[in-house]
This record gives structure tokens, sequence and C-alpha cells, in this order.
């Protein structure tokens, strides 16, 4: 079964496939989108938690080195001011990781674009094939509405009008009988109607889900931006409440940045899966939903060259009457026109219906663009978008655990506040103003 046109695998989608899968039990799984076997979600939820042993490592290791920090550092001398050797290198390692998860957060907010713009263009194809349907079901219906009010009123006029030439009524009804035929092969063309499955109720959830995700990973950015910039601040101004503020707020977004990491992982995986052959799960899921033949589902929606139209013998079948029909209403209209001119209009009327049906047999066309577009956006511009989301998601977790490593002990580095420093001379809130107060005060 060949690609749909437009869209081949990407370098991405082979070398996520070809990643081995295991189950809970650690036996193989294979790689074939089955997102309803129960080993196969087994597989991409130990995908995802490969992105918590990655979490739990983390905590572990700033742990430890947290531990080793507060207990294993030399005493300081008394009374010494000067710094302790490689503080420096602590605070410029910590402001070098918070640059680099600043640059993590403009890969996330492009990997976030694309994936974005990878489902509209999803949901863009799903409204484009539902018009595509509605508008073969409306023209198939039309067309047969247009056939049987031509039977029931030209070819009933064309009756009364020949009723004294018995041969000519015969040929009539003839043509009537070819006529009801053609309108009940062609109902046989509207495929879609009374089917369950909408594409637009499938586009509007997929829309629904994707304005949540987006609005969730620009928080996420936001909250990480966050961090890093009042971070920075509260090294430069050397802050420490500041400091210890945003220690708290690292580890929680360490937390959050491993969660989609791994989220972005097993949704990465998957749907390398099922980009690596989409056709035969669409048409298996498709066949499921909606009970058509997938001779129907391969020539429609795959423009699968191997399959024939799986109407074309009604449509010859068709094309055929109308030719027989165009045949007799041409005889009648050189031996009945002469005779009974009234005849003429009917036959014309006729005429032209028949010439607007066999045109519109040419008009039932495939749905290669809208699935081929479909699969674009879903295989190449959504992956990409997850690849760089994961990215993101790696570089600030590595950004927020070496800054998560780093800022005690930066801490450590600053000088001993003094809540008065800053306060003014003449505040009479100022102990020493108070001081000075209560000794004029004693000495008058």
């Amino acid at each position: 079964m060949g690609a749909p046109p437009g869209y081949r695998p990407s370098a991405w989608v082979h070398l996520l496939h070809q990643l081995p899968r295991a189950d809970f039990q650690l036996r193989p799984v294979p790689s074939g989108f089955a997102p309803r076997d129960q080993e196969y979600q087994q597989a991409l939820l130990l995908v995802a938690a490969l992105a918590g042993l990655g979490l739990g490592l983390s905590l572990i290791f700033i742990a430890v080195y947290l531990i080793r920090f507060c207990c294993c550092r030399p005493p300081e001398p008394p009374g010494a001011k000067s710094p302790p050797p490689g503080g420096g290198c602590v605070i410029w390692s910590c402001i070098a990781a918070l640059l680099v998860g600043c640059a993590g957060i403009g890969i996330g907010f492009y990997g976030n674009s694309e994936t974005s713009d990878g489902v509209s263009q999803l949901s863009s194809a799903l409204l484009h094939a539902n018009h595509t349907l509605s508008n073969i079901d409306d023209l198939v219906l039309e067309t047969v509405e247009r056939l049987s009010e031509a039977v029931k009123t030209e070819l009933t006029t064309l009756e009364e009008v020949l009723s004294e030439r018995v041969e000519l009524v015969a040929a009539t009804r003839g043509a009537r009988r070819q006529a009801e035929a053609v309108a009940q092969h062609l109902q046989g063309l509207a495929f879609w109607q009374g089917v369950s499955l909408s594409p637009v109720q499938v586009a509007e959830d997929v829309i629904f889900v994707e304005e949540y995700r987006w609005l969730a990973y620009v928080l996420l950015l936001l909250l990480v931006l966050l961090v890093c910039l009042f971070t920075l601040l509260g090294l430069a101004k050397q802050s420490k409440w500041l400091v210890v503020v945003m220690t708290a707020m690292s580890l929680l977004v360490l937390v959050l940045s491993w969660g989609s990491l791994g989220l972005e992982a097993a949704t990465a995986v998957g749907l390398s899966d099922f980009c690596s052959n989409p056709d035969a799960y669409v048409l298996n899921l498709t066949q499921e939903e909606t009970g058509l033949s997938s001779d129907v589902l391969n020539y429609y929606f795959l423009c699968n060259q191997e399959v024939s139209n799986p109407f074309q013998q009604r449509l010859t079948l068709s094309q055929r009457a109308l030719a027989s029909i165009h045949s007799q209403l041409q005889g009648l209209e050189r031996e009945a026109v002469p005779q009974f001119p009234a005849a003429q209009k009917p036959l014309i009327s006729l005429e032209e219906t028949l010439n607007a049906t066999e045109g519109r047999f040419h008009q039932l066309t495939p749905l290669p663009q809208d699935y081929g577009s479909a699969l674009r956006g879903l295989c190449e511009d959504a992956l990409e978008g997850l690849l760089f989301l994961m990215l993101f998601s790696l570089l600030s977790a590595g950004a927020l655990a070496t800054t998560l490593c780093s800022l005690p002990r930066a801490w450590a580095l600053f000088p001993p506040s003094d809540d008065y420093d800053d306060t003014d001379d003449d505040d009479p809130f100022n102990p020493q103003e108070s001081k000075r107060f209560v000794q004029w005060q004693s000495s008058i």
C-alpha cells in the first residue's frame, strides 16, 4: 500500500520507530501502532517512566551534592573576611546554567509553535475532507432529485402529449424505466450518508485538546523564564531571601520539566509508530467506525492506484442507461415533434437534465490531498515540534539541576545581611537614631 501523494516518512520517524520497546515485564513489544493493545500502552508508559528515572537520579545527585557541601565543608577560620576559593566559579557556573535555560526557553517556544501549526494543519484537513464528503453526498442527492423530478414532470407530460401514438408512448415509458434505474444506481454513490463518524467532530476535539496543550506549555515556558530571570536578579543583588525562594521554585520547575519530557517522549515514539505506516491504522479504524468497505476507503481516502473505483459498475450502468435514454429521446424528437409540437419543450428539458447528470459523474473525486495534508501536519510539523519541546525540557532540567547545586553555595558566599544598613539616618525608627535620642533626653 503506497503512501499518499506528497507524504514520505521522515528520517526522525524511521529513527524513533526503530527504537526497542518493552512492556512492564521487559518483554519485547512490536513497534506497530496499536494504541488499544495493553502491551503497547505499557511500552509507551515505560518510555515516559524513563523521564521519571531521570528525575529520581537528578534529585539523588542534588541531595548527595548538597549533603556533601553542608557536612564536609572545612570550617572557616575566625575573623576570615575573604571568600573561600572557588566562589566565583560557583556563581558563574550558576549564571551559565541559567543562560542555557533561557536559550532552551526560546527552543521551547519554537517547538510549541511548530506543534501547534502541525495540529492546525491536521484539523484544517479534517474540515476540508468533511466539506468534500458532504459535497459528494449533496451532489449525488441533488442529481437523483433532479432526475426523479424529470421523470415525474417531463416524461409524464410527454406521455400525455403522445397518448395518441401507442409506439411513442411505449418508447417514453421505456425511457422512464431507464431513468428510474439510473436514479437508483446513483443513490448508492452517496456512501458517506448516514455514517456516524464525523470529521468535524474529530477536528473540534483535536482543536479543543490542542488549545489547552498550547496554553499549558506557554505557562510552563513563562514559569521557567521567570525562575531564570529572578534567580539571576537574586545573584546580582545578592539577595538571600530571593535566592531561597527561587531555589524552591527551581525544584518545582525541575519536576515539571522531567514530567513534560516523559510525556513528549512517549508521544513522539507513538507518533513515529503511526507515521511509519499510517494507512493500515487509518483504514482499519475508519472501516470499524463507518462500516464502509476497504475498497471505498482505499480509493477515496488513499487514492490507491491499484484499486479500481468501487462504484465503477454503477457508473458504467448509469452511463449506458443515459446513452440509451439519449438515443430514445432523439428518436422521439425526430418522429414526434413534427406531429406533436408540444412535445419539444419537455424533450429539451429532459436533454438538459441528462447532460447535467453526465457532467456530475466526473465531480466524484477522491480525497488524497486532504489525507496527505493531514499526515504532513501531524508527522512532519507536529513531530518536529515535539522534538524541539523535548530538547527544551532536557536543557531546562539540566540547567535547573545545576542551579540547585550552585545556589546554596552561592548563598553561602553572600556577605552577612544587616537589616539596618539601608535605613535613613533621620528615620526615627532607626535604632541608632533612637539611641542618640535617649542619650539626648538624659542629658537634659
